[in-house]
């Protein structure tokens, strides 16, 4: 578990499906994914597949709520996936529509950070944030992310963002 000033980040569970379909079922929120919203059976093999990946790698990623009230508002933590044929630990973020712009994603996702260098040892992070999502960019340029290019998979736009692990004793 993490904790921030505001946050509480914990191990996903299978009872966030219904907590989680409220940021996955909006339209909105997955306009920045160019896909529909999920219905609770998408949404429970979305949350399946994130605790297989937990599982299989020894992180994933975390539910979110906030501290005050428990409130589960989204998921912030690390996929492991590969980039052009290299292995790569992604940072992602998603929180529902109405606790942005108060700096939680930016929040969430700078303890993401500090733990996956810290504790998990990681050398690398990426973000892969779909072009036009400028809020996601900011997340990432806030949390010391820099642009590397632009990429494309299976047809879609991204900017790939990257920060390595600070030199130095963990």
């Amino acid at each position: 578990m993490i904790e921030t000033e505001r946050l509480i980040l914990r191990p996903m569970r299978v009872e966030d499906t219904d907590p989680l379909l409220r940021v996955f079922g909006d339209p909105l929120v997955m306009a920045s994914f160019g896909v529909e919203p999920f219905d609770r059976a998408q949404m429970r093999e979305w949350v399946q597949r994130n605790l297989d990946h937990q599982g299989e790698h020894g992180y994933g990623l975390f539910t979110v709520m906030l501290r005050q009230s428990g409130e589960v508002i989204g998921d912030c933590g690390l996929e492991q996936m590969e980039i052009d044929g290299v292995p790569a630990a992604e940072l992602g973020y998603d929180l529902q529509r109405d606790v942005w712009n108060r700096g939680l994603a930016t929040e969430a996702a700078a303890a993401v950070r500090d733990y996956a260098f810290r504790a998990r040892h990681l050398p690398r992070l990426v973000s892969l944030i779909r072009q036009g999502n400028i809020a996601s960019r900011r997340v990432a340029e806030k949390i010391g992310m820099r642009h590397l290019e632009d990429i494309d998979r299976s047809g879609i736009p991204y900017w790939l963002f990257s920060q390595d692990r600070p030199a130095g004793p963990a």
